[in-house]
């Protein structure tokens, strides 16, 4: 809820100006503006490479939901993924693990690719309970889901606490939770799931510290939060993905 219309505009301009003198070759980048956006980005990065995200969705195909934004009304503007379970959904919101499994079933049956979030809160890891609740997380985010619906989705851990608190996991601590989400997809499903999905990790990643965490074998780039606002910093971390993978 960051930018008004002219603000994401303004950003995403200036964003596929740098990539089109530096070309994104090797990753896959999106950008996912308020709903109010959509249309108008989807617009002005057609032919660009970067794709267009969501940030949220309805559980429901339709109906009488005043104010909610269905998988349908999202895909009518261009885009074609959305973020489901943010930290933030399920902090403010109380989306619990149920919800988010019937958003991301929502999604898929439209066609629109789910960056499916999971992380705890510094409670939690002070606790010790990170793989308790991650795994739980993924389990019943992703349960029943075939191997090609699973081809449609990409995890991105953001620990809670170094979400916007300019606290940042260690390199070492973000692969760890990234390897056992991997073992979790091979206990739940199989390796083949486990090999190829795509986990990002998302906690107050900058252009500072984007290449030492994107050196880690188990993760495959990040979910950006603040670092993104700025095209300048957002391409620089595009620019160290490029680099790594």
């Amino acid at each position: 809820m960051f930018k008004t219309n002219s603000e994401a505009v303004r950003l995403v301009q200036s964003l596929r100006t740098r990539v089109e003198k530096s070309p994104v070759k090797k990753n896959t980048v999106i950008v996912c503006p308020p709903y109010t956006a959509l249309e108008k980005v989807s617009g002005i990065l057609q032919g660009s490479g970067i794709q267009v995200g969501a940030q949220n969705l309805f559980w429901e195909e339709e109906g009488a939901y005043t104010g909610e934004i269905s998988a349908k009304m999202i895909k009518s503007t261009g885009a074609k993924w959305v973020i489901i379970g943010h930290s933030e959904r399920r902090r403010y919101f109380k989306e619990d693990e149920n919800l988010i499994h019937r958003k991301i079933q929502i999604a898929l049956k439209n066609k629109l690719k789910v960056i499916f979030c999971v992380g705890e809160t510094l409670e939690e890891r002070e606790e010790n309970l990170t793989k308790d609740i991650v795994g739980n997380q993924v389990e019943w985010g992703l349960k029943d889901f075939t191997h090609q619906q699973l081809n449609q989705v990409v995890i991105a851990y953001e620990p809670v606490w170094a979400i916007g608190t300019g606290k940042t996991a260690t390199p070492e601590q973000a692969q760890e939770v990234h390897a056992f989400i991997r073992d979790i997809l091979n206990a739940l499903f199989d390796d083949t799931v486990g090999r190829n999905m795509t986990i990002l990790y998302g906690g107050s990643v900058k252009p500072q510290n984007a290449e030492g965490l994107f050196q880690q074998p188990d993760i495959d780039g990040g979910l950006i939060g603040g670092a993104c606002l700025k095209a300048d910093s957002f391409h620089r971390i595009i620019k160290a993905a490029e680099k790594v993978y």
